[in-house]
């Protein structure tokens, strides 16, 4: 989820399309979350690790 947040934020970036940078942004900050809470041992969505 990170990854394609990164893909998605340069793509927009370099093309000038906005809504593919939000997409980005919104996809990079939710895997941050999801793998900030992975890492403190506390269970997302059923599964105890992401990668």
């Amino acid at each position: 989820m990170i990854t394609l947040g990164l893909i998605l934020l340069l793509i927009g970036f370099l093309l000038a399309i906005h809504i593919l940078w939000i997409i980005g942004l919104v996809l990079l900050i939710a895997g941050v979350v999801i793998w900030i809470m992975g890492s403190m041992g506390r269970t997302v969505g059923g599964r105890r690790h992401f990668y």
